[in-house]
């Protein structure tokens, strides 16, 4: 006992006269003190450990989530400034612990709560903080850990030579560590830099998604003649290391993150070769494999179905040396550059003109109505209001020009050298191609065209006389192109043929039950029909991938249960293929006896079978300055923080004579009190009724009997102003819930 006391005051000296980056060097038991003694003051352990003790709950007193809210409120706050130090954050252990949780969850398909983590994965996570920050930590590292998965059993130590060799040389799946570092930098730089990208840029950020950009386009980009497509995807295969750095390092100006992104890009991946594939010999007898207890089931067929199905704009997805998740989000650092010099262009193209009907506003930003109807537009002159858009998914661009095409071909020259310049990117003409709106642009597996109308404009001149004349309306059409519908349906071996489509049976679903078939391929009917939710010829693109689906499972069931033709399918099966196949039993009344026992499986049939069911296109209107749920919500809540906003409001309510909702309630129960008493008095009278008796009819007269009358009355009236009260006074909490 008198040696633990000693080294305690010796370890508080210590502690109090050393800095804490020398001591962080020292072993990572003794940082693993100095840590609890920094929060609280207060050790107990014993000198023979050796290990590093568990980390006890206190430390994890604080709220990562909370910590991560703060961290996007404050950078939404101050949007322009440079942040220089992210050490504080790198320091938080609890951040460390859920990044721990969200690998394990995306590793082993299972959340693991705070409270179920093992102590030995806890000390694991420390050291790997610790080097971290100690600088000791190197991407890419095959046989040395400082933490391993749940999954992962394999003893290192004991391995032979020719293992070893094997996974030194081969290609791998990303180590465990660093994907818990990967983790812990995207959740601290990505509300860093949400709060500073273009409102132009959609691809990889929360809170935009493709249609969302479906949506931007349907919304601003009508009266556009002139369209300029570009594909940028091969900046997403990798960029010079210098220029990534050079971007991250505009806002964030951390050595510890930016050595740590740097060491990612420049230490190289372990890939190998491709070798051709061989023609394997057929075995008499092939064992069936079992899998093992942790190892997951494969995809069933509708989500290889579901993600084989996407765009071309997005099917890239970039990932850079051992970047990992961060990749995405590098890529908009290094695009938003490009997305801020395209904003200068919007404001330098712009000229209004007065004898325009849409955009005539000097500063170009007032709302003008909603431009996704048709717009009355000069067919030629210098009364057209020269204006531009333009919009970034991933790799690819669009830019929408309303002017003559020379000033379309001046800003393509200046696009072609800005690229150049800045991201050393070749482009020509032919790879950043012009073209006009009634060629139909195709962007997202849509097409962009219009439908030009010549409506009758009348309007009042001078003088009061009403003048009729015919106009030029154009009205922007979003239509889902067919011809990418099918190429990705032949992707996934659904049909064969482009004209004239012929679908094809889909023998991966051989082997499981028509109830199972029909389910996983309504999953995809469904998924289908959301896809082309914004597209003007939903019903059609959505009955035609009915149609597909429909025949191919024809198709399958009549190899299955050798019913030889499609047509004997559906007599049996019904339109739908909702009735049971197996031994044609779909017409017999003793199928419904089973099914009603529960001894029969119910089969769902397939969706959207006729053009009816489909359902219609959205046309949801799209505000012209969108922002997403989240940005909206800290917008709103930073405005509700500044004391200048309450002070608005309440100089507003004294100048207009207003009452706040507070005042309102306050108003609603003082008379709600007030009007109670005379109720309670009648309560009073009616019980002292029961008592008297008898005496007040024998005592009584009849003007005695006049007086309680009235008085009832007039207790009677208080009782029902009451309750209006009351109910009043709910009605207001229900509206302002």
């Amino acid at each position: 006992m008198h040696h633990h006391r000693r080294f305690t005051h010796f370890f508080n000296l210590f502690c109090t006269n050393t800095p804490l980056r020398t001591l962080r060097t020292i072993t990572p038991s003794l940082h693993l003190h100095l840590h609890l003694h920094q929060h609280h003051r207060a050790l107990s352990f014993s000198p023979l450990h050796r290990h590093p003790p568990d980390p006890t709950p206190s430390l994890f007193k604080d709220d990562p989530i909370a910590f991560l809210s703060n961290s996007w409120v404050d950078n939404f706050r101050h949007p322009n400034a440079t942040v220089t130090n992210l050490s504080p954050s790198f320091r938080r252990l609890d951040l460390w612990l859920l990044a721990y949780q969200k690998v394990v969850a995306d590793d082993t398909g299972s959340y693991l709560p705070r409270s179920s983590v093992p102590s030995s994965a806890l000390n694991d996570l420390l050291s790997l903080r610790n080097a971290v920050l100690d600088r000791r930590f190197r991407w890419g590292q095959r046989l040395k850990f400082f933490i391993k998965s749940p999954k992962d059993t394999t003893d290192y130590e004991s391995l032979s030579k020719r293992k070893i060799k094997a996974i030194l040389t081969t290609t791998q799946p990303t180590p465990f560590q660093d994907k818990i570092v990967q983790e812990v930098l995207l959740m601290i730089l990505e509300p860093i830099y949400e709060a500073r990208f273009s409102s132009k840029s959609f691809a990889f950020r929360p809170g935009r998604t493709p249609h969302t950009v479906l949506r931007v386009i349907r919304r601003s980009f009508a009266g556009y003649l002139w369209y300029m497509k570009g594909d940028l995807s091969t900046l997403l295969d990798g960029m010079k290391v210098g220029m990534v750095v050079g971007a991250v390092m505009r806002d964030v100006r951390d050595k510890l993150v930016v050595d740590l992104i740097k060491d990612a890009l420049v230490t190289p991946v372990v890939k190998t070769e491709v070798e051709k594939p061989q023609k394997k010999k057929k075995r008499k007898y092939q064992k069936k494999r079992v899998l093992a207890e942790d190892e997951p089931k494969p995809d069933p067929y509708w989500l290889d179905t579901f993600f084989g199905f996407a765009p071309e704009e997005a099917e890239k997805v970039p990932n850079w040396g051992h970047c990992g998740i961060l990749s995405p989000l590098l890529v908009n650092v290094c695009l938003d550059e490009l997305d801020k010099w395209m904003e200068g262009k919007i404001k330098e193209f712009y000229v209004p003109s007065k004898s325009d009907v849409i955009w005539n506003n000097p500063e170009g930003e007032a709302e003008q109505g909603n431009t996704s109807w048709p717009e009355f537009v000069p067919t030629s002159g210098p009364d057209k209001t020269r204006k531009m858009d333009y919009i970034r998914y991933g790799g690819h661009i669009l830019v929408g020009v309303r002017g003559p095409r020379a000033d379309a071909a001046s800003l393509r020259k200046q696009l072609i050298e800005f690229c150049d310049q800045k991201y050393m990117l070749k482009l020509d003409n032919e790879s950043l191609p012009i073209e006009h709106i009634t060629k139909g642009i195709m962007f997202l597996d849509h097409v962009l065209c219009r439908r030009v109308v010549y409506p009758t404009l009348r309007y009042t001149a001078t003088g009061g006389k009403i003048i009729s004349e015919k106009g030029v309306g154009t009205l922007l059409s979003v239509t889902a192109s067919l011809k990418q519908c099918i190429k990705q349906f032949r992707k996934l071996n659904f049909l064969k043929g482009d004209r004239d489509p012929d679908p094809q049976p889909c023998f991966r679903m051989f082997h499981a039950t028509q109830a199972h078939t029909n389910a996983q391929m309504n999953k995809f009917l469904g998924t289908m029909a959301e896809w082309y939710r914004y597209a003007d010829n939903r019903k059609k693109i959505v009955n035609f991938c009915s149609y597909i689906v429909r025949g191919s499972l024809a198709k399958l069931y009549a190899a299955k249960y050798k019913l030889r033709s499609r047509a004997k399918v559906y007599k049996i099966g019904a339109r739908n293929l909702s009735r049971p196949l197996k031994e044609k039993k779909g017409q017999s009344p003793e199928y419904q006896n089973l099914l009603r026992m529960g001894l029969a499986e119910s089969i769902d049939g397939l969706k959207y079978t006729r053009l009816s069911l489909v359902p219609e296109a959205d046309y949801t209107p799209f505000p012209s300055n969108w922002r997403p749920d989240h940005e909206k919500s800290l917008l709103e809540y930073i405005k509700l923080e500044d004391p200048k906003t309450l002070e608005e409001q309440q100089s507003s309510i004294r100048e207009q004579g207003l009452v706040s909702p507070q005042d309102y309630i306050s108003m609603l129960v003082w008379n709600y009190k007030r009007s109670t008493l005379p109720r309670d008095q009648l309560s009073f009278v009616k019980s002292d009724e029961s008592t008297v008796g008898n005496q007040q009819l024998l005592v009584g007269s009849n003007q005695d009997e006049d007086d309680r009358k009235s008085n009832e009355e007039e207790n009677d009236e208080n009782m029902d102003a009451a309750q209006m009260l009351i109910s009043s006074f709910t009605f207001s909490l229900l509206m302002l819930a």
